[in-house]
């Protein structure tokens, strides 16, 4: 019997047992309210994120019939007040904070509260009620305080998860890791399905149709979000998340639109595109109200501190870039276009951003959390270089200009965490690969897809072709999974934790392989 996605959800796939988290577009109990809510509200389940030394958001949203064609998740016109609760222990015998939120039609009845006032580097229990119904309970921890003596911290790094291309067997894996934060680089969602991988399963025809206004956006979040191993995993750590280009148009730059339907090529078309995939993004994720949109704008790059161990900066590097060079092909092999100076894929304000907040830091590791990949990506194993223009290949003056300055500013230990490609790898990075005498001044680690691609495989053809022409990879996998990382003061350690298939649930989880990287030695080594 093939079951259809929502006749699954119908079935409790994603129930009353679906773990919440509560949200708030403005966060305010001032507004009068009605205390009722029909069914089930938290089937999106609960989430944390921007984790700070006092505080965290929180979110969840409301939706009883999370995929009504609508995308207003089943829900009444009406506001409906969502109470939280955060607690030091699991059963809230000790409740150290609570508050109200008013979720609203406007934002499809989301809530992020922002709460503050917590302990540093401690772990913390939340949960929502809205009318007589209580959300499942999440998990969150606050940052340790900035520059005090932070011994170790670990993370995970995930990107890529197409619905239709496989199932979230790696987050199942993920929540079950000792983690103090996950951080998403994008990809979160996909504007139209790319392939349908689950074995026995169909989907619903509205998912086959791209994504161009709101209802579509949302439900797309819906659909991801529905699913247990992700609502596990956003339950179980604070997350840090950003955007690539999927979350709006397939390779979309800036005011250019991408790949996707003709029509909304318009440029005004394409910015009313752009505000309702940014608003349905803010809608389903932990962000604060700093990152509210502004129409088709929405401020993604950020910075946070963990004691005087790390400090994360979130790039944005769609919203402020130049359109790809040379037609955005899939690979140029003649294209002087992508070295030109006046060409960026930050824009000058958040390239001035980031060099100066890494200079200014103390922090020990210096994370750029970043979307496409940093490191050339030479597909000619020959004399000719041939490279993609939608990652910084195409950009090559700003990817000299950020390396050089970081080398030049004596910036320590700076360590590039990125997604997109579907593939894990580990490279070094050169201050100017033009120049084969140019110094290595960096790291980049890349993760595959959670599920973008298929099952994948660990060493295809196209791997090899990179390997070898490539000197400063160091390391190819392409199956799926994430990248789990530890770091204390004199090493940081990358282990690409991977699945061997995803068209089943259900599947084993090992470490494909470790690398490190040594304090204050640039590039990378098999651990």
């Amino acid at each position: 019997m093939v079951l259809s996605r929502r006749e699954l959800l119908r079935f409790g796939g994603a129930g009353a047992g679906a773990l919440v988290v509560g949200v708030s577009a403005a966060g305010s109990a001032r507004f009068a309210a009605p205390r009722r809510v029909g069914d089930d509200p938290f089937t999106l389940g609960v989430a944390s994120g921007d984790p700070t030394p006092d505080g965290v958001v929180l979110w969840t949203r409301l939706a009883p019939d999370p995929l009504a064609p609508d995308g207003l998740g089943g829900m009444a016109l009406a506001p409906v007040t969502v109470d939280y609760e955060v607690a030091d222990d699991e059963r809230f015998r000790r409740v150290v904070a609570r508050g109200s939120a008013v979720a609203t039609r406007e934002f499809a009845h989301s809530v992020h509260p922002e709460v503050r006032g917590l302990a540093p580097d401690r772990w913390y229990f939340y949960r929502f009620r809205a009318g007589a119904a209580v959300s499942p309970v999440g998990r969150t921890r606050t940052a340790p305080a900035s520059g005090s003596p932070t011994a170790r911290w670990r993370f995970a790094f995930a990107s890529c998860q197409s619905w239709s291309s496989g199932h979230f067997t790696a987050y199942e894996h993920m929540s079950a890791e000792d983690l103090d934060l996950v951080v998403h680089l994008g990809d979160y969602i996909y504007e139209r399905a790319w392939m349908l991988g689950r074995a026995g399963v169909s989907m619903d025809r509205q998912f086959w149709t791209e994504a161009v206004d709101l209802a579509g956006y949302r439900l797309r979040y819906a659909q991801n979000k529905a699913e247990r191993p992700l609502q596990a995993a956003h339950a179980a750590f604070p997350w840090l998340v950003t955007m690539d280009d999927h979350e709006v148009d397939n390779n979309w730059a800036g005011d250019s639109p991408g790949l996707g339907i003709d029509i909304y090529r318009v440029p005004a078309l394409f910015r009313r595109r752009r505000a309702a995939a940014f608003q349905a993004m803010y809608e389903h994720q932990p962000l604060r109200l700093a990152q509210l949109p502004s129409g088709p704008a929405m401020r993604l790059h950020r910075r946070y501190r963990f004691g005087d161990l790390a400090e994360i900066t979130m790039l944005d590097t769609r919203q402020y870039r130049t359109r790809q060079a040379c037609g955005d092909g899939s690979l140029v092999t003649d294209c002087d276009e992508r070295f030109a100076p006046d060409r960026t894929i930050l824009g000058a304000r958040q390239r001035d951003w980031l060099l100066d907040g890494l200079a200014s830091s103390p922090a020990r590791w210096q994370v750029i959390g970043n979307q496409v990949a940093m490191a050339q990506s030479d597909y000619d194993a020959g004399p000719a270089t041939a490279v993609g223009t939608d990652s910084w290949d195409g950009y090559v003056a700003d990817r000299n200009t950020v390396l050089g300055a970081a080398a030049d500013r004596g910036v320590r230990n700076v360590v590039v965490i990125t997604g997109d490609r579907h593939e894990n790898y580990a490279a070094d990075l050169r201050r100017d690969y033009a120049r084969a005498e140019s110094p290595v001044v960096a790291t980049e680690f890349t993760g595959t897809s959670i599920t973008t691609g298929g099952d994948g495989a660990d060493l295809p053809d196209r791997g090899r072709l990179l390997l070898d022409a490539n000197p400063d990879l160091k390391f190819f996998n392409g199956q799926r999974g994430y990248v789990r990382v530890d770091l204390d003061h004199g090493l940081w350690r990358s282990d690409f934790r991977v699945v061997p298939y995803i068209r089943e649930p259900g599947a084993p989880i090992t470490t494909r392989a470790g690398f490190v990287v040594q304090d204050g030695v640039p590039g990378t080594a098999a651990a």
